[in-house]
């Protein structure tokens, strides 16, 4: 979550200076200056050259000729360096270095041109004199910008302590990890901002070198296990960590660590997502400067206990350029992730099908504000279930690749009205695949999720007969594929809404088992992985994203109430409520018969396995047809279920799945996925 706008550093306090003065009057006025300084250098000169027996000489003519010539090479280049263009409110180490380098560039031409060339050597004052000029411009110059950086932040300070005093009576106390270039920005940020609620107390840091020194006035401590004990003691009620390039493993141990002090622990970090990036865009440079650290509230997403997976291939961005691109689904978290991710590879269409005419709207809104007419942008509202929509939308864009994400998924509903997840997404997939292949696409590819494997209800059951639809079709001249990962964090009906609701609410927040565990992965990890999949799918491959190491929902469940500043079980209870219909202990993303082998990304697998031919398949579907058929003017699923379980032969009770919970080795990951407090210095 990010802090509102008046809780961050901002640079709100300069506007009354810039109103008074124009920026172009300012630099005028700078360069007025700088020249009554160099006047003054000069005329110091000419001081200390008249008691020197072999320079009393020079006439008053002599000494104004050169200082004319110095004077105009200094602020040539000065203007080639563009001293006048910096603002001088702040510290820049850059603009100092580039007035020093500017000046003794013009002082060597200076010596060059009067000492060298006839026209000049009248103006000659030799080297000493010129030395001193130079120097004593430079000492100035540098001075007078120190001042004014001083007089503009005690007036600031001022002016914004006098606005803010009534709103903000005593600031909050803060100790920044990170005593480094990201720590000490955000240390000046907070110090000079009068506006800023907070009050920057101490730094703390792992390099020996710096402890017990002093940076920006604030004293360093040691990151060792003492260093609890003493922010107890300190007037510090925030902890923001302010670090480059921080992992998710890492932000996962320091909010471990240093949530033992009671503080609420923040980063300073780029609120740039990964979703955010260009992965078109050639100017890395760019990019980066184009994103300012912001203090922000740490967010489930950073304590995965894992580091984030992160797809940086420019081959896969080039495969989907110029291509027409269908995603049913396009409305729902994962299809509309996967639509932005496409939307920035510059496809040739792209088009978005979805039965909710709402989220579609959604997203098109989205994509229309931030390309306009750049995306060839395509909405059609459209059931997977009724062919004859598809057959129309297939014959007039001609879709060159279809991802399939258009799927029922929650379980327990899906236990309930077992005929109506059969016919979304068994038939669904059926349809949409045959279409796909009647109208010449390229590559199909299914979504699809851990629950297919090993089922222990309907909604996996009908995802496990999804992936036997795509990979019967290997005698295909259009290239099926499925792509199998865990839970999106923050997807619509997962998890993390529901306990962040909860915990708004004050409690309790339930989970069906203490003992439970799944995969998580960002929205962002799990489209970039996809596509990634997807450009190197050939034919009837059932592809496997590292989901990384499972996470126990109790965990995520007590993470996310320290989160919110709460403590598990005293301000906010965890109440056990059982499983829900058809749901187990732990989640498998690989069939244990069955083998995998690697692909060209680390990140992906394919699982090797021996497909159903078409034939078979079509045969469990006529079984599925005729059941859900003979079903419709009931509410029971039993005779479903049943068939499910004939045409899926890996579909199982819950029961006894979860009887073997605790010889599984997704229970024995998740133990060791548990971040240790003590390995937080190792890690630094």
């Amino acid at each position: 979550m990010m802090h509102k706008t008046s809780n961050q550093p901002t640079e709100r306090q300069d506007k009354p200076l810039n109103r008074r003065i124009p920026f172009g009057k300012r630099k005028l006025l700078l360069v007025i200056i700088d020249v009554a300084f160099y006047i003054a250098a000069y005329l110091v000169t000419i001081f200390l050259s008249s008691m020197s027996v072999s320079m009393g000489h020079f006439s008053f003519e002599h000494y104004l000729a050169n200082a004319l010539i110095l004077l105009a090479l200094l602020m040539g280049c000065r203007a080639l360096f563009s001293v006048y263009q910096n603002v001088w409110r702040y510290p820049n180490v850059r603009a100092y270095l580039a007035i020093v380098i500017s000046d003794v560039l013009a002082g060597m031409l200076c010596l060059v041109l009067t000492r060298f060339l006839p026209g000049f050597r009248a103006t000659y004052i030799g080297f000493a004199q010129n030395f001193i000029v130079v120097t004593v411009f430079i000492l100035t110059t540098l001075f007078n910008r120190f001042a004014y950086q001083l007089l503009h932040q005690h007036r600031n300070a001022t002016n914004g302590a006098q606005r803010d005093k009534h709103v903000i009576p005593e600031k909050i106390g803060v100790a920044i990890v990170g005593a480094g270039r990201v720590g000490i920005k955000l240390a000046e940020e907070l110090i000079y901002n009068a506006s800023s609620p907070y009050r920057p107390v101490c730094f703390i840091e792992c390099d020996r070198g710096k402890i017990g020194a002093k940076v920006c006035g604030l004293k360093v401590y040691g990151d060792d296990e003492a260093i609890i004990d003493q922010l107890k003691k300190m007037p510090v009620q925030e902890i923001f960590i302010a670090l480059p390039n921080i992992t998710s493993e890492h932000a996962a141990i320091l909010y471990q660590f240093y949530s033992q002090t009671g503080c609420k622990v923040k980063l300073y970090d780029l609120p740039m997502k990964d979703a955010d990036i260009d992965p078109e865009s050639e100017n890395e440079e760019e990019t980066a400067q184009t994103a300012k650290r912001q203090l922000r509230e740490i967010r489930i997403e950073d304590l995965l206990f894992r580091n984030s997976m992160v797809v940086e291939d420019k081959r896969v961005n080039a495969y989907y350029r110029g291509k027409t691109i269908l995603v049913t689904g396009g409305g729902g978290s994962i299809g509309s992730e996967l639509c932005r991710q496409i939307a920035k590879c510059r496809p040739q269409r792209l088009i978005i099908l979805d039965i909710y005419e709402n989220n579609a709207y959604t997203i098109q809104q989205e994509l229309i504000s931030k390309y306009g007419e750049k995306l060839n942008l395509s909405v059609e509202i459209a059931s997977v279930r009724d062919v004859v929509r598809l057959e129309a939308i297939f014959e007039a864009y001609r879709p060159q690749i279809v991802f399939h994400a258009a799927a029922h998924k929650h379980v327990p509903l899906m236990e309930h009205s077992a005929g109506e997840a059969v016919k979304n997404n068994v038939m669904g997939t059926y349809n949409t695949a045959n279409v796909a292949e009647k109208y010449g696409a390229e590559k199909y590819i299914l979504i699809s999720t851990d629950k297919a494997v090993n089922p222990t209800n309907i909604m996996g059951a009908s995802k496990r007969m999804c992936e036997m639809v795509v990979q019967c079709r290997g005698d295909s001249k259009t290239s099926f594929s499925a792509v199998r990962f865990g839970n999106v964090l923050g997807s619509n009906g997962s998890v993390i809404p529901l306990f962040r609701e909860q915990i708004e609410k004050g409690g309790p927040v339930t989970i069906t088992d203490k003992r439970i565990i799944r995969y998580f992965m960002t929205i962002t990890e799990a489209t970039r992985l996809v596509m990634s999949a997807g450009s190197m799918a050939k034919s009837g491959e059932l592809f496997i994203l590292n989901m990384g190491k499972p996470v126990r929902i109790l965990d995520l469940a007590e993470t996310m109430i320290k989160l919110a500043g709460l403590t598990p079980y005293v301000d906010v209870d965890i109440v056990e409520i059982g499983l829900r219909p058809g749901e187990k202990l732990y989640e498998e993303l690989i069939m244990k018969s069955e083998t995998f082998s690697e692909t060209e990304n680390s990140l992906i697998f394919i699982e090797k396995d021996t497909p159903c031919t078409r034939a078979e398949v079509e045969k469990k579907l006529d079984i599925l047809r005729k059941v859900v058929n003979a079903s419709e003017s009931t509410l029971e699923a039993s005779k479903i279920k049943r068939a499910m379980k004939a045409v899926v032969p890996t579909y199982r009770d819950p029961e006894e799945v979860n009887k073997i919970f605790d010889d599984s080795e997704e229970k024995k990951l998740s133990e060791d996925a548990e971040p240790a407090v003590a390995a937080v210095t190792e890690n630094k």
